[in-house]
């Protein structure tokens, strides 16, 4: 096996023996391990990333609540101020990218399709990053869609050093391994080296640190909906930062090693129980799904 690899060290190593890059790492690696072959496998990602775009239509068309009352035409009202005249002085991408992020995460509220990246409850910032991007490019799907091989690589560093799950590590280990997977794809999309691109990964992940996961009344949709939607702007953020020169004083698999021992030593409250944080306030409390009424006199309460 001559391109796989399980930590960024070894990614880089094997971009520089190569001449590859992360997403052409990725891919070639993938067609190693007998996943596919070349066209099979970027025809796959193309129609995962053409279902994301979906995800994204589908949530900016929700107008009613979702049964839980937590979510529903957030993203569609946001999409609207953004072509109004009181957009933000950063401008009307901005807030896009920010409603494409929580259109995601209501679709998936409304029992609509989306493609978990890498979990349900993170899966609305690489479609919005990537999204955001090709709007402002002009670039292709399959253009977009090339950079998810980025991301799946900076996931698969993660996926062996770390987890994904909120259960296991908090929120750090959803938002904010998509939030590095979203940076990495957009920094190579624009340039980035590999050593940028694992950079642009660093600085995201490293930022979201300690991040709990406490959805209220045990649904992904607050405040996870609103995570994917402003750490949006956090992938783009550190993307920029690595394509300007900056490095991370922490390197990559230092910092995925850190997420590893802090979700370690989280308290168990905090890691997708609904039992701390914001679900645990008197506000979240309210959200708790009522005991169902047993249908016969026999079945239990």
């Amino acid at each position: 096996m001559d391109f796989q690899f399980h930590t960024a060290s070894d990614l880089l190593a094997l971009t520089q023996r190569h001449a590859l890059d992360v997403s052409e790492l990725t891919l070639v690696g993938e067609a190693e391990l007998g996943n596919g072959d070349r066209d099979a496998l970027l025809a796959r990602m193309l129609d995962y990333y053409r279902r994301m775009k979906a995800s994204v239509a589908t949530g900016l068309q929700i107008t009613e609540r979702s049964r839980s009352g937590l979510s529903g035409g957030d993203s569609r009202r946001l999409h609207a101020h953004s072509m109004g005249d009181q957009v933000s002085a950063l401008g009307p991408a901005f807030e896009r990218s920010i409603a494409y992020g929580l259109a995601v995460l209501e679709t998936n509220a409304a029992f609509g399709q989306i493609v978990a990246t890498p979990t349900a409850g993170s899966a609305g910032i690489a479609p919005a990053c990537l999204l955001t991007w090709q709007e402002a490019r002009n670039a292709s799907d399959e253009t977009a869609s090339r950079s998810l091989f980025a991301a799946a690589g900076i996931g698969k560093v993660i996926g062996y050093g770390a987890c994904f799950s909120g259960a296991q590590g908090g929120c750090q280990a959803e938002v904010g391994s998509a939030c590095a997977m979203a940076a990495a794809a957009v920094c190579e999309l624009d340039g980035g080296t590999p050593e940028k691109v694992v950079q642009a990964a660093a600085m995201a992940l490293q930022n979201t640190l300690g991040l709990v996961c406490d959805p209220i009344g045990g649904y992904v949709e607050a405040p996870c909906m609103m995570r994917n939607g402003l750490y949006t702007l956090h992938a783009f953020g550190a993307a920029a930062m690595a394509l300007s020169g900056i490095r991370s004083v922490v390197p990559f698999d230092e910092v995925v090693g850190a997420l590893r021992e802090i979700g370690e030593k989280m308290p168990r409250i905090y890691k997708e129980t609904a039992e701390g944080g914001l679900a645990a306030t008197p506000t979240g409390l309210r959200f708790r799904p009522r005991p169902r009424a047993p249908t016969s006199p026999h079945e239990p309460a």
